[in-house]
């Protein structure tokens, strides 16, 4: 932890530092006071107190954000660790009440997840905990390392090669994939070969990768697709495909789940490729809470729905 100058532990406002925490998650002091549940000049007045403790601005406007200066974001790390040490060990013992809880969790996960995942759990939680809250941001391909150190999430749903060791990881669920069209396309029959695959016009769900398995395999082969329109959300594909003559391949249950509202027809793809895994994943250290256990088996748990 870097240097802040002379001071009395014994004099400082332990509670200014839950306020810091949460002014560096959020960055923004009526969001803050918001979380906090006080008003917006008291997180003000909070902020002030410890601009004068720490001898640094700690957040700069800028535009309509307040930047973390780098003093700030050297001090983040460490109190936060230190305030949820001091929440493991004052709720040794005490039982989460999924009913009673009004607790938020903010998740990222990719659209395709999202719209896998999300209905189920809400029906569970609509028994199980009314009141709880879920914030789910838009996740790319990488495992989103710093939200979740910083617990600006507090779980992640995706598809990930490699993780840290201080996460843990679950697997949720394998899936396949399959190719859509819409009906009646004029250059699809009762079969999809290769041969017409190869042919076809593509959509594809672009997720910030530099290749899809689908183009992995067609690269070993020596063959090649003809990809004219990308987009990163597997809703906005399966629309666009079941109104033009693209195709797209989709994972299979978001595939047939689209096929039951859309004129689509679904294909599986003319070669062998291997299943893929969604996992769910956190910062281990966070291990011990149970509200955030609770959540992470309720997912799993449609898993095996």
């Amino acid at each position: 932890m870097p240097d802040i100058g002379p001071m009395n532990i014994s004099t400082f406002d332990l509670n200014l530092l839950r306020v810091f925490d949460v002014l560096l998650r959020e960055q923004n002091v009526s969001r803050a006071a918001e979380r906090l549940a006080l008003s917006q000049p008291t997180v003000s007045n909070a902020l002030a107190r410890l601009r004068e403790l720490l001898d640094d601005p700690l957040l700069v406007r800028i535009g309509r954000r307040m930047q973390p200066t780098p003093k700030a974001l050297a001090l983040e790390g460490p109190i936060r660790a230190a305030l949820l040490q001091i929440e493991q060990t004052l709720t040794v013992g005490d039982s989460f009440d999924p009913g009673q809880s009004r607790q938020t969790f903010r998740l990222a996960m990719t659209d395709f997840v999202e719209q896998w995942c999300m209905p189920a759990l809400l029906r569970r939680l609509q028994d199980r905990a009314p009141n709880l809250r879920l914030d789910v941001a838009p996740l790319a391909t990488s495992l989103p390392i710093d939200a979740l150190d910083r617990g600006q999430l507090d779980l992640v749903v995706g598809r990930f090669n490699e993780i840290p060791a201080r996460f843990v990881r679950h697997l949720w669920r394998s899936e396949t994939l399959q190719v859509a069209v819409r009906k009646g396309h004029p250059q699809v029959g009762g079969d999809l070969d290769l041969e017409t695959f190869l042919r076809l016009r593509h959509l594809w769900v672009y997720g910030g990768q530099t290749r899809g398995m689908v183009d992995q395999w067609l690269g070993e082969q020596g063959l090649v697709r003809q990809i004219v329109y990308t987009t990163p959300n597997y809703l906005q594909a399966a629309h666009l495909v079941a109104e033009t003559d693209l195709c797209v391949v989709l994972p299979t249950q978001l595939a047939r789940r689209f096929a039951d509202l859309l004129p689509l027809q679904l294909f599986d793809l003319p070669f062998a490729l291997e299943a893929f895994d969604t996992d769910v994943v956190y910062l281990a250290q966070r291990g011990q809470e149970r509200a955030l256990n609770w959540l992470v088996g309720e997912i799993l748990s449609i898993a095996k729905d």
